[in-house]
């Protein structure tokens, strides 16, 4: 995936970078699904130049578009065509209260999804901008029908299903090779706690780390095995469960936390397959670094999610990693699968 800085973005722009103009089956599409009611607004997330956000403000909407790039908002204010609302405003930093409007009727982010990489928190914040009956319309490359150079920039099929999940209705139409995703009526369900597969028979012995950013959000990683994960993994020998939460953390995710900082606040047990499992839940707020993907065999990303966002999340949630949870934010998230839980003296 690419990530890219506010600076990176400018100086793509200065050097003429560009995307893929909007197509004739796309404006078609959108004028089927997304047609401007009276009085209707929009929102362009990560809009650059502004051409889709003009096309809408064509078709009849109020448009406000959004971009990190102040190269590419410049850009876009200068040129021809309906008067469109720009504002610099990182959709993944920066508070959304920042925007125009409370709520619209419909939402795009065309090509830019690749880009995001809280996508989860991201998407929970722009749901809560839609109005009653409102879009969210998502345009994007597909991993399968790209060049091998291309695939960063695009979703494959399992982040489709990601961004699909937790809506009334999610359509998906071709636009010359484009997905065009049109998602409406948020409808985030019940928690699903899920096993990894049968583990490696051993003692299983654990820490689960939950790790808070400054503002409160927790991380967890996608995992290859299709579920959410804390940061964690196996005590090696003669370790205690705080150093092997540090020493997990650092081999996962590349932070960096003080053993002498971090706190057990319980141990858990239940079982998997018939083998029990003990799990420490390690707490860590203070570190140093930000998120990497260091072993993606085992997880495509790290993302920081609000806390508040954990009990409706679209995908299952590693189960230890629930307990674990649910030991720092008792009562978080409800039916969990039985755990004996012995929180640790002092805590």
């Amino acid at each position: 995936m690419a990530h890219l800085t506010p600076e990176e973005w400018d100086a793509h722009y200065a050097r003429g970078g560009r995307f893929r103009s909007l197509g004739e089956a796309e404006r078609r599409l959108l004028a089927a699904h997304v047609p401007a009611p009276a009085g209707g607004l929009a929102l362009d997330v990560g809009c650059g130049l502004g051409e889709l956000a003009r096309h809408l403000a064509g078709s009849g909407y109020r448009v406000d578009a959004i971009d990190l790039s102040a190269a590419a908002l410049a850009e876009a204010g200068r040129a021809d065509g309906p008067e469109v609302a720009y504002l610099r405003l990182d959709v993944e930093r920066d508070d959304l209260g920042q925007l125009p409007h409370a709520a619209y009727d419909l939402i795009t982010v065309r090509l830019a999804w690749a880009f995001v990489r809280d996508r989860t928190r991201v998407l929970n914040r722009l749901r809560e901008r839609l109005r009653p009956g409102g879009a969210l319309c998502v345009i994007t490359s597909v991993a399968d029908a790209v060049p091998e150079d291309k695939r960063p920039v695009a979703l494959d099929e399992e982040e489709i299903g990601l961004l699909c999940a937790g809506w009334e209705s999610a359509g998906r139409y071709d636009a010359d090779g484009l997905a065009l995703l049109v998602l409406r009526g948020p409808s985030p369900g019940p928690l699903v706690c899920a096993a990894k597969g049968r583990p490696v028979p051993h003692a299983l012995t654990g820490a689960g780390v939950v790790v808070t950013d400054p503002v409160g959000r927790v991380l967890l990683g996608w995992s290859v095995r299709g579920v959410w994960e804390l940061p964690g993994g196996k005590n090696d020998p003669g370790e205690d469960f705080a150093t092997a939460g540090v020493r997990e953390l650092a081999e996962e995710t590349s932070l960096r936390a003080d053993p002498a900082g971090v706190r057990v606040r319980a141990v858990l047990l239940d079982s998997v397959d018939g083998i029990p499992r003990l799990t420490a839940a390690v707490q860590v707020t203070a570190f140093t670094g930000a998120p990497v993907v260091t072993e993606p065999h085992l997880i495509h990303r790290w993302e920081w999610h609000e806390v508040a966002d954990l009990p409706a999340l679209s995908a299952p949630l590693f189960t230890p990693s629930a307990h674990v949870l649910d030991t720092v934010w008792p009562g978080l998230l409800p039916g969990l699968p039985p755990v004996h839980r012995y929180p640790v003296a002092g805590d």
